[in-house]
C-alpha cells in the first residue's frame, strides 16, 4: 500500500506514460506465460510470438472471446476450457455463471483485485462490511471477500434475499459499509425505516451488478447512504470503479482495457462509444480480448481524486441482446429455453422495465388458441430456468415486432 491514506497503492498515482510502458511490458509477459503453461494457448498462439506483443496495435490484431465462445471451449475441455495455468489442485473454487460458463478462483491474495475499489469507496482497515452479492454459485461474493481480507476488514456474509434478518444484523452489527445491488440496498433501507430499525451508522455503499441511475444514486443518498459503484464481471474481476470524485470510472491497474466496434474487434477512436474488451494479467486464468458485451467510452483526461489512469463512462447499454436484471445476466438463448418448454408458444418477446427504479420483466407471448392459465405455467418457467422472478402475459401475434429482438430492455437510466 501506498504511504498515504487516499490511494490503495502508489500504482494509481504514477505517470500515465510509465503505467502504459509498463503495462505493455506485462502484456508480453502475461501472453508468453500464457503460451507455455495453457493448453488452450498453446494452440491458439502457436504462431505468436509474445515478445512482438507489447503495443495496444499488436493486441488490436488478436481475436476477441466472447462468453459464447468461452462457453463452448470449456464445453470442449471441461471444466475450464485448458485456459488455466495451474493444475486444479491449486485452485480453490469453481464457480459457475448462466450459459454453462465456469470462473476459477485461487487462493492469491486479493486475486479478484477488489480492494482498490473498496478502498477507493473508503474501506480501511477494520471496518465492519455487510456482503449482499450472492454466496452461492456465482462469485459475486468472493470479490467482495477476497478485498476485504487484503485490506484487513471483517465481513458480514448477508448474501442475497431474507432482508428482515440482514437488517436485524446491521442494526446489531453496525457495519461501516454496505455491498451489493443499488436495488438492494434502497429496499433494506425503507424496510428498515418500515420495522423502526436505526441505521443510521451506515453511510457508505459499494454498490455494482446492475445500472445506477443518477435518479436511484440520489433517493439512496436522501435515505441516508452515499454510494459509488464498481463495474467487473465473474471471469474478468475488478474492471474498473468509481472514485469519491463521481467522475466516471477509473480502470483497474491490473487490466488492459480497449473500446472496440460493437460486436467486433477494431478499437474506436477515444472518447466514442464502443464494447469494452478486457485483457486480464491474471496469471491464473489470462483471458486475453474478452470481450465483455458491455458499452461504454473512455472519458477525457484524469479523475479529479487524483488517480492517473483512464477513465470509462461507466456502463452505457449492451452491445448484444443480452442485458442484467437484479444483477443477473439474461441471455436470449434463456428466453428460448423457457419459450421451448411450452410447445404452444410460437412467438416471445422478453420486455424488461423500470418504475421509481424498480425493475420488472415480463415475458410476452403469442399461443393462438391456449387456454389464458398457461402464462401461470410460463412465469414458474421463468423462475426455474433464469432464477428469477418474471411475469408472463399471452399478447396477440401482432403485437410482437418481427425484428429479431428476444430480449427488450426498455428501462431509462436518466
Amino acid at each position: 500500500m501506498s504511504s498515504g491514506d487516499d490511494y490503495y497503492d502508489d500504482l494509481e498515482i504514477r505517470d500515465p506514460e510509465e503505467r502504459e510502458a509498463d503495462l505493455m511490458r506485462q502484456l508480453s509477459a502475461q501472453l508468453a506465460h500464457a503460451k507455455a503453461n495453457s493448453t488452450h494457448y498453446a494452440e491458439a498462439f502457436a504462431d505468436l510470438d509474445p515478445a512482438e506483443m507489447n503495443s495496444r496495435e499488436a493486441l488490436a490484431k488478436l481475436p476477441t472471446t466472447r462468453k459464447s465462445d468461452l462457453a463452448e471451449i470449456q464445453k470442449k475441455n471441461p471444466p475450464l476450457g485448458g485456459i488455466n495455468t495451474v493444475p486444479l489442485s491449486e485452485l480453490s473454487h469453481i464457480f459457475a455463471s448462466p450459459g454453462g460458463i465456469y470462473e476459477p478462483d485461487a487462493p492469491r491474495k486479493d486475486y479478484w483485485r477488489y480492494a482498490r475499489p473498496l478502498w477507493a469507496a473508503g474501506v480501511r482497515p477494520g471496518h465492519i462490511v455487510h456482503n449482499t452479492f450472492s454466496y452461492h454459485l456465482t462469485p459475486a461474493a468472493m470479490l467482495v471477500e477476497s478485498g476485504c481480507r487484503a485490506i484487513g476488514c471483517p465481513v458480514v456474509p448477508g448474501g442475497v434475499g431474507n432482508t428482515e434478518i440482514q437488517i436485524q444484523l446491521m442494526a446489531d452489527l453496525k457495519p461501516d459499509f454496505f455491498i451489493g445491488t443499488p436495488s438492494f440496498l434502497r429496499i433494506v433501507l425503507n424496510k428498515a425505516k418500515e420495522l423502526g430499525h436505526d441505521l443510521s451508522n451506515l453511510k457508505n455503499g459499494l454498490v455494482g451488478a446492475e445500472a445506477l441511475p443518477p435518479s436511484l444514486r440520489q433517493e439512496l443518498a436522501d435515505l441516508g447512504v452515499s454510494v459509488v459503484q464498481g463495474y467487473g464481471t465473474a471471469d474478468l474481476g475488478s474492471v474498473a470503479y468509481e472514485s469519491k470524485a463521481i467522475d466516471g470510472m477509473i480502470i483497474d491497474e491490473g487490466v488492459i482495457v480497449e473500446i472496440v466496434e460493437p460486436l467486433g474487434t477494431e478499437p474506436v477512436a477515444e472518447g466514442e462509444v464502443g464494447e469494452v474488451v478486457v485483457t486480464t494479467l491474471n496469471p491464473t486464468y489470462p483471458l486475453v480480448r474478452f470481450a465483455t458485451g458491455d458499452l461504454s467510452a473512455i472519458q477525457p483526461g484524469i479523475s479529479p481524486c487524483g488517480r492517473t489512469n483512464k477513465r470509462m463512462r461507466g456502463w452505457l447499454g449492451r452491445a448484444d441482446q443480452s442485458t442484467k436484471f437484479k444483477g443477473m445476466f439474461v441471455h436470449p438463448s434463456l428466453v428460448m429455453q423457457v419459450a421451448g418448454r411450452h410447445p404452444e408458444i410460437k412467438k416471445a418477446r422478453l420486455v424488461i422495465t423500470s418504475e421509481d427504479n424498480n425493475d420488472a420483466m415480463t415475458l410476452k407471448f403469442a399461443a393462438e388458441g391456449a387456454d389464458p392459465s398457461l402464462a401461470e405455467a410460463v412465469a414458474a418457467t421463468i423462475q426455474s430456468v433464469m432464477k428469477l422472478r418474471g411475469g408472463a402475459e399471452m399478447v396477440d401475434a401482432d403485437s410482437l415486432p418481427d425484428d429479431g429482438l428476444m430480449i427488450e430492455d426498455a428501462r431509462s437510466y436518466d
